[in-house]
């Protein structure tokens, strides 16, 4: 269930889910933490399978979501261990009232990680800020949506020309228009991106499409050129 991705970091598949008529894969990641804890983002749909080879990282301490379209599966998270702290990224405690959440991501890692991971927030878009993390032991960086490059083969019919023609398919998959044109001030988005390349990750993990596990800076420069 858990995919080995650098020290100490994992990520799982999970099931489709659609999105304004799009299938849209679902991919979670988990770190442990050197307190030992495991730090668990964007998670999939819970099983009882996934749920055992979670606790095998270790104790699940922090709960975060990238962004606030990635929030379908953290009830279920939150119920079964419930002594992990949730937190939200910008916009998502307003959106979402029926979960209660402990703080809200911004641009400085929380204490219980800041040893391990660190993190900042694309800001500027008027549409949804994303959080963006560095986790330092595999020198992987960390994108929610940001950052899609769909396969060339799972991509046709008319679905797959619309993501073509959105920038989202191959290697040199980038961010949808649509969320590109809602930045209105890109200075803000600027820094981050500085932020993130001056981390010189080595790895890049993303939710939707394919990951690499080298080239990360040239990848994430090339894709978020347009900002």
């Amino acid at each position: 269930m858990l995919i080995p991705f650098g020290q100490d970091f994992y990520f799982a598949d999970g099931p489709k889910v659609s999105f304004f008529g799009f299938p849209y894969p679902t991919r979670m990641a988990i770190a442990r933490l050197s307190t030992g804890k495991a730090w668990v983002w964007s998670p999939i749909a819970l099983t009882s399978e996934l749920a055992a080879a979670v606790e095998t990282i270790g104790p699940v301490g922090y709960i975060v979501s990238p962004n606030k379209l990635h929030h379908l599966f953290l009830a279920e998270w939150k119920d079964r261990w419930p002594y992990a702290r949730l937190y939200a990224p910008p916009g998502l405690a307003r959106r979402t009232k029926q979960l209660h959440f402990d703080a809200e991501l911004g641009d400085h890692p929380h204490s219980s990680w800041m040893t391990d991971i660190d993190q900042v927030v694309f800001r500027g878009s008027f549409a949804m800020e994303e959080v963006v993390f560095f986790h330092r032991g595999s020198r992987t960086a960390i994108f929610g949506d940001l950052i899609q490059r769909f396969p060339e083969e799972g991509t046709t019919g008319w679905k797959g020309l619309m993501m073509r023609l959105g920038g989202l398919v191959g290697q040199h998959g980038s961010t949808p228009r649509d969320w590109r044109l809602s930045f209105l001030s890109r200075t803000a988005a600027r820094e981050s991106r500085r932020t993130v390349l001056a981390w010189k990750p080595e790895r890049l993990l993303i939710a939707h499409g394919e990951c690499a596990t080298s080239g990360a800076s040239e990848i994430i420069a090339g894709a978020l050129s347009w900002i």
